[in-house]
């Protein structure tokens, strides 16, 4: 059983630079994560407001079509798989972006993506293959139901299936904490988010994103 489960959007920077949190903290320490899925498409596919533009729309369909790729993944290889799968795509997305170019040719960029987590690239034909959504939206469902749904990307859960789970959105952080840092700050978390009497705890972005 993972000691945590990561709901991730491929696309989202904050997701991405909290994941590498988390794979830091497994340099270290006997963590095992399990990597799933939360669409920001599918949580504003019935947004109309108008500061939804094409921007937003073109990411988060990016997302879609990785996510369905990274679910073919997850069938023939498993979770690891994704998790090697998600760093490619984080690095080509946030560390070295190119969003939204994926949605100029999606299966081309997917066949890149694949080959640099090392796995077969004819998984990127699943790109457009819909049978995929039905998982990933239950995913995300399964993550707003342990949270709510007034939340965004990520949301984790530790201990998932023991007495003591515990989930939240977050946490949302400007840059990668490393060594020492990333343990205080797991440790931390790993409180508050067992804590049954835990709620919310926020406060606004204070620094710009930093991917490295």
């Amino acid at each position: 059983m993972a000691d945590l489960e990561f709901f991730f959007d491929a696309v989202c920077p904050f997701a991405w630079v909290t994941s590498r949190w988390v794979t830091e903290v497994q340099q270290t320490r006997d963590v095992e994560v399990e990597w799933r899925f939360i669409s920001l498409k599918m949580i504003n596919e019935g947004t109309t407001d108008g500061a939804y533009g094409d921007r937003f729309r073109d990411s988060h369909m990016a997302g879609l079509f990785s996510h369905r790729v990274c679910d073919e993944v997850r069938i023939q290889h498993g979770n690891d798989a994704v998790g090697a799968l998600y760093t490619a795509l984080g690095d080509a997305f946030h560390t070295h972006p190119r969003l939204p170019k994926i949605n100029v040719d999606p299966a081309a960029f997917m066949i890149e993506m694949l080959k640099a987590a090392d796995l077969p690239t004819d998984y990127a034909a699943h790109v457009h293959d819909e049978s995929h959504d039905a998982y990933i939206r239950q995913d995300t469902e399964l993550a707003f139901s342990r949270t709510g749904r007034d939340v965004g990307t990520p949301i984790i859960t530790f201990h998932p299936g023991q007495a003591n789970e515990g989930s939240f959105f977050g946490p949302v952080i400007s840059s990668i904490p490393r060594g020492d840092d990333a343990l205080r700050l797991w440790d931390a978390i790993e409180v508050v988010a067992t804590s049954t009497d835990m709620s919310e705890l926020k406060r606004s972005n204070r620094a710009p994103l930093n991917f490295n």
